[in-house]
């Protein structure tokens, strides 16, 4: 019985974690194609998109700290799609007409990683996360930066990912997440939970795809599912914005160490 309150508490405290996920791709999926008022569609996703922001703050939803780093994440992911949708790469497109197009990038575009550094930066909170055995922070930050600087290389160069991965479950190899739902706490593989994360991720761009927000190459004729590759490039992500948090909420706890 205690079992199934904290898995409910898990689930609800998840669901609050990923609410400007959620809200933000409700937008998505409830506005038209065509757009509204006469404003093109990717416009109006990046004003809902600060909106939901600028509320989440207001009602301390969330906090100062977590929306610098939710930025950090918003500029790391908008420099990802300049150079993805570049015409030497040409990755994926984003179709549509819009105003707030920077290198041929709706700007609304970077929200969309920003709102998995929400997520993560709303979990950790919420759940009071703890990180058991966790590898130095400067072997976990060259990890994160290599899996970044390999996003742009793969093109030109031998794609290290499954290197990469390779590297992080050995680094992480003793790397739990302890979290507490309502009274107890849990634990799992932190690797594991980076798989996770990446699946649900790669569902979400499926959904996003299937809607038009942007387009692979092999789905401007038709739609077709985003081929499982795709998941491991999640995960990659992931790990990267854990790194990030991490290493955040580590340099902050430095600095306010008690005198």
């Amino acid at each position: 019985m205690e079992a199934g309150r904290e898995l409910v508490w898990f689930a609800v405290k998840q669901a609050r974690a990923c609410l400007f996920a959620g809200l933000f791709f409700l937008a998505v999926f409830l506005m038209p194609r065509a757009g509204l008022f006469g404003l093109p569609r990717y416009d109006l996703l990046l004003m809902v998109a600060v909106a939901i922001q600028i509320l989440m703050v207001a009602l301390q939803i969330e906090t100062w700290d977590e929306l610098k780093a939710i930025m950090v994440f918003h500029l790391v992911g908008f420099v990802l799609e300049v150079f993805k949708t570049s015409t030497a790469v040409h990755a994926w497109t984003y179709p549509d007409f819009a105003y707030t197009k920077l290198f041929g990038v709706p700007l609304f575009s970077g929200f969309m990683y920003a709102s998995v550094g929400s997520y993560m930066t709303q979990s950790w909170r919420l759940l009071d996360l703890r990180i058991r055995h966790h590898p130095p922070y400067w072997m976990a930050g060259l990890v994160a930066g290599l899996i970044y600087v390999n996003f742009f290389t793969h093109t030109v160069l031998p794609d290290l990912r499954w290197y990469l991965a390779a590297g992080v479950l050995g680094l992480y190899a003793r790397a739990t997440v302890i979290f507490r739902p309502r009274q107890r706490d849990l634990k799992m593989p932190l690797v594991l939970s980076f798989i996770l994360i990446g699946f649900f991720l790669w569902l979400a761009e499926n959904i996003s795809t299937f809607y038009g927000l942007w387009r692979y190459p092999n789905q401007l004729g038709a739609w077709s599912a985003v081929h499982m590759g795709k998941w491991s490039s999640w995960s990659l992500l992931a790990i990267l914005t854990f790194t990030l948090v991490a290493n955040l909420k580590h340099i902050k706890a430095q600095i306010h160490v008690p005198e």
